[in-house]
């Protein structure tokens, strides 16, 4: 038997129940892992109150199910420890660290956790506590995946709009890596925080518009889906990229037209995970060039309650889930 935190219903934060329930059996082609960590994203608060406004509204609610959740566990991303493996696997063995994002099956809102060795699942960064890399494969894997469908190249001028979520904390960070300009917007309270990330300006945009500011760049990335569509357009270089990583179902069909019909380029292509870019995450983040950022811990057993801090739409960074072991 193991813990794990049950989504019973579409709704507040009271849905979530501690339960006991059994615990998985790895396949020939799985590992076992017993969760360390675990975090709450907001796309769990949307999920779990089902708060989705694009086209994919009908379709993902036939997959969770249509009147209550068939999908009893939610949570997108873990930390742990391998706890046993399959007769078929060979990439891991039983003590390994690990750390992984998990497929839209959710399920790391509990203390065991089956994945493919196949999966996005990598070892463990050296220079990590289980908490700190437990924050690390989606919003990184998402930064990632964005700023190199913007051809980022040395010296050009990217403004990051959402700077200091769990995909733009990574997306400062991994633009100054790749050599860029970096501009980063945030509210007042964080602005340090993002100068600590590498940003090399910082607007705060409770005091000015970054598109009334004269200003033009090569790619500027929404990680929050709250960038004024058109300013934003005209905000870049005639060659520039607009990404997305929250659009609705307007903003794409825009994008489309948009890259259609002009020189600029609207990209709001969802990542897939890849084992091999979290390997790369975990070089950058063993070299010293990348970290997490960590706003707040909670037990499991108050899951809820992270939920609840979480939908208020203010945390920095990650909110982190640590599992009793």
């Amino acid at each position: 038997m193991m813990k794990a935190i049950i989504w019973t219903d579409y709704g507040p934060p009271d849905v979530l129940q501690l339960r006991e329930i059994e615990k998985p059996v790895p396949k020939d082609n799985e590992v076992l892992i017993r969760i360390m960590a675990t975090t709450v994203e907001t796309g769990d608060c949307e999920i779990r109150r089902y708060q989705i406004h694009n086209y994919l509204w009908l379709p993902l609610r036939l997959y969770l199910g249509l009147i209550k959740p068939r999908i009893k566990i939610l949570g997108q991303q873990l930390s742990g420890v391998v706890e046993a493996a399959g007769k078929e696997v060979k990439r891991f063995k039983q003590g390994d660290p690990v750390f992984a994002p998990v497929d839209a099956g959710f399920g790391t809102y509990a203390e065991f956790k089956c994945m493919s060795e196949n999966a996005a699942l990598a070892i463990k960064p050296a220079n990590m506590s289980f908490e700190e890399a437990a924050a690390v494969p989606v919003g990184g894997l998402n930064a990632l995946h964005f700023l190199r469908k913007g051809n980022i190249r040395p010296g050009q001028k990217v403004l990051i709009y959402g700077s200091t979520g769990s995909i733009g904390s990574f997306a400062v960070q991994l633009a100054r890596v790749f050599g860029a300009e970096v501009t980063a917007v945030c509210s007042t309270s964080k602005m340090e925080l993002v100068r600590s990330l590498g940003a090399d300006k910082v607007i705060d945009y409770t005091k000015e518009d970054f598109t009334d500011n004269g200003e033009s760049y090569d790619v500027i990335f929404d990680t929050v889906g709250k960038s004024p569509y058109s300013r934003t357009i005209e905000s870049l270089n005639t060659k520039g990229r607009y990404l997305l990583a929250n659009p609705t179902f307007r903003e794409q069909l825009r994008g489309l037209w948009t890259s259609m019909t002009g020189s600029r380029k609207v990209i709001s292509i969802v990542a897939s995970y890849k084992a091999e870019d979290l390997i790369y995450l975990k070089q950058l983040i063993e070299a010293g060039e990348v970290k997490s950022v960590i706003d707040r811990h909670y037990p499991l057993e108050q899951l809820a309650e992270a939920h609840r801090y979480v939908e208020k739409g203010h945390k920095t960074g990650n909110v982190v889930i640590t599992l009793a072991q």
